[in-house]
């Protein structure tokens, strides 16, 4: 069985597992940005349907919360320059996102530190903690959808 501090170990490598290969257009580096939101939109609402149940189930909150700090890792990368929906490429990324790069990227860290945190929780296996911090999490996405993304 794992330690809490290997456990934690293990779920920071698997976060910083990169995309296997760079996009072959702009198109599909969108493609993929959507892709990944999707990822982990699902494991959001996957982990938050397990927090309404009266007992959650521990390999389920680690599962979704890993999807999410996996995601949230690769987030930076989902952006390169000429992604935006001023491009006329099919994408609500806003222009703002390279016009103010440095709030984008400080969003995009937070994100990663409050999503190593959710995992953290988890690992504890602390409910109040978890319910919290997924709180916390959803808030800092919320924030930067409503700076960058047009929908």
């Amino acid at each position: 069985m794992l330690t809490a501090a290997a456990a934690l170990c293990f779920l920071d490598s698997l976060s910083r597992t990169a995309l296997a290969d760079e996009p072959a257009s702009a198109q599909a580096a969108v493609d993929m940005r959507r892709a990944g939101f999707k990822r982990m939109g699902a494991a959001m609402k996957a982990l938050s349907e397990q927090l309404k149940t009266d007992a959650p189930e521990a390999p389920k909150l680690v599962a979704t919360s890993q999807a999410i700090m996996t995601g949230a890792s690769q987030v930076p990368n989902w952006f390169p320059a000429g992604t935006d929906n001023g491009t006329g490429l099919d994408t609500d990324a806003l222009p703002d996102i390279w016009k103010n790069r440095g709030k984008f990227d400080s969003l995009a860290s937070q994100l990663g530190t409050e999503t190593k945190t959710l995992a953290a929780a988890v690992v504890a296996g602390d409910l109040a903690r978890i319910r919290s911090q997924t709180t916390t999490v959803q808030s800092v996405c919320k924030n930067c959808h409503s700076s960058f993304r047009s929908d």
